[in-house]
């Protein structure tokens, strides 16, 4: 069971502050016993180890000297009570536990828990305890952490990342900011992280998409009892396998009008690919008319690749304004280009009050100019394209990615889409939503240009724009996994993703019929 929002299709992302005053909470106000607390994460995350390594594996825990480090020691003697090997690695001196982590401490000594003080050992001496266990476990640093690991912790977590063995991580991985996602120094890559009370926001965007692994929430408590802290959640995750129900449902007399009418305004000279991409992902992704202006030379082309577009070459922008009466919805930017051509085109788009996602060159056209407000558009900026709207750094954006998404949709108003792992959608009338997913395979160019057809398609589909954008960024990631299946990491193309979206839609339809029948 895992703690949900009002919103049954969402899961709440809280602070690691937040999740330590559930916490407390829970032992202060509810009366649990913070031992037994302990215990029972404790229990959770070894019975999650067993189901992914079934058998005997055998452990070698690294423990801190906080709650983190407890829970540590309770894994390890939990495994011993089931007959497995286990060594505890003290990476802080047991002489400064206190509370709790001392009684785990002194529990798994009871249990004959192999312990071991890191101060003892050589690096060679570490390296060969790593070598001769199954499954190595990081309980060093738990969700107080923040900043850069310092020594013995940051030469601990080098050595779990170099053994080449499986890494479960207790809550979080040692190193990782858990609410805001960052690592600036050495962190612990995991296979799988196991997190209790409430799922904290920084395991799921940022560095700590790439670093958690797999991400199983043990609430340990019921819903009601933790909701009732009072603490409020900073985002929500939405995944496609739950929120692509929100997905309309096609009548039986349906036509083209009703699912809206797209206009892609992209390609300048040496980008005509961009267009043509974005104009058949929203083609693919369910827009009833999809029209392209481009560059005159890029028709042929566009026509070759996708027949059922509309396509005009424009070379001015006073012929853009005819096209634009036609659209309900307008995507600007992909190969768009910063030259008088693109200008033109972003001002004509703008001037229309048409709603309308803007990406790529009208992102980095838009950051030379005071910021125009407008809740008719959505902002799809990477990190780079953020830092230049925000007028800061590639590394401060990704230092604090939901503040920085947050920032950009105070000053530009609209919906911002944050791209990158763990992508990030600020609204206004809405808590902030994260949305897991991807693959390395989709670093490749092109592939921003397929999210922005893919959000005209279902800006001109769904009614709520939120959740337009939403499905949008979902879809995405879904037709990418779904693409590198065949196609691997490092031959993933944007057209690949395109050619996976039929599917990933029919799946989402069918979950559709199905709940109407349910509901019906």
């Amino acid at each position: 069971m895992s703690i949900v929002s009002t919103n049954s299709l969402t899961e709440p992302l809280y602070s690691a502050d937040s999740v330590r005053a559930m916490d407390r909470y829970l032992i202060d106000r509810k009366g649990v016993d913070g031992f037994e607390l302990m215990q029972s994460a404790a229990s959770a995350a070894f019975r999650q180890l067993m189901s992914v390594w079934p058998g005997q594996p055998s452990l070698l825990v690294f423990c801190g000297a906080g709650n983190n480090g407890g829970d540590g020691y309770l894994i390890a003697a939990s495994a011993r009570r089931h007959g497995l090997k286990a060594v505890c690695v003290a990476v802080a001196p047991a002489e400064k536990l206190a509370g709790d982590a001392l009684l785990a401490y002194n529990k798994a000594c009871a249990d004959g828990v192999t312990l071991l003080d890191l101060r003892q050992l050589s690096e060679d001496e570490t390296e060969q305890l790593a070598a001769g266990a199954d499954v190595l476990v990081d309980a060093m640093l738990g969700t107080g952490f923040a900043g850069s690991p310092r020594e013995p912790f940051a030469s601990a977590i080098r050595l779990l990342n170099r053994s080449g063995k499986p890494v479960l991580a207790v809550d979080v991985p040692s190193g990782l900011d858990a609410t805001t996602g960052a690592a600036i120094g050495e962190v612990v890559r995991a296979d799988i992280t196991v997190t209790f009370i409430g799922a904290k926001l920084g395991l799921y965007t940022g560095a700590g998409a790439g670093v958690c692994g797999r991400v199983i929430f043990e609430p340990l408590v019921d819903t009601a009892t933790a909701q009732a802290s009072g603490e409020q959640a900073l985002a929500e995750l939405c995944r496609w396998q739950q929120y692509r129900s929100r997905l309309p449902r096609r009548a039986p007399d349906a036509h083209k009008g009703d699912f809206g009418h797209v206009l892609v305004v992209a390609g300048d000279h040496g980008f005509g690919g961009a267009g043509i991409l974005a104009a058949e992902a929203a083609s693919r992704a369910g827009a009833g008319l999809v029209s392209l202006a481009t560059r005159p030379e890029y028709v042929t082309a566009a026509l070759a690749r996708c027949p059922s577009v509309m396509v005009r070459g424009v070379t001015h922008g006073s012929e853009l304004p005819a096209l634009l009466l036609k659209a309900d919805v307008v995507v600007c930017g992909p190969g768009l280009g910063q030259s008088s051509w693109g200008h033109q085109m972003l001002q004509q788009v703008v001037e229309s009050g048409k709603p309308r996602v803007l990406d790529a060159d009208a992102l980095n056209i838009m950051a030379g100019r005071a910021p125009a407000p407008s809740r008719h558009h959505v902002l799809t900026p990477h990190p780079g394209e953020a830092a230049r709207l925000l007028g800061c750094t590639v590394q401060e954006v990704e230092a604090n990615r939901l503040a920085a998404a947050t920032s950009l949709q105070k000053q530009w108003r609209g919906i911002v889409l944050l791209k990158g792992a763990g992508t990030v959608i600020a609204a206004e009338s809405s808590l902030p939503r994260i949305i897991p997913g991807g693959n390395p395979g989709m670093a490749t160019g092109g592939m921003g240009d397929v999210l922005s057809g893919i959000l005209g398609a279902l800006l001109a589909q769904v009614t709520v724009p939120e959740s337009a954008v939403t499905l949008a960024a979902s879809l995405h990631l879904a037709a990418a996994n779904a693409a590198v299946k065949t196609q691997g990491y490092m031959g993933l193309l944007p057209t690949d993703v395109i050619t996976c979206l039929p599917e990933a839609l029919r799946l989402a339809e069918a979950d559709v019929n199905s709940e109407n029948r349910e509901n019906g």
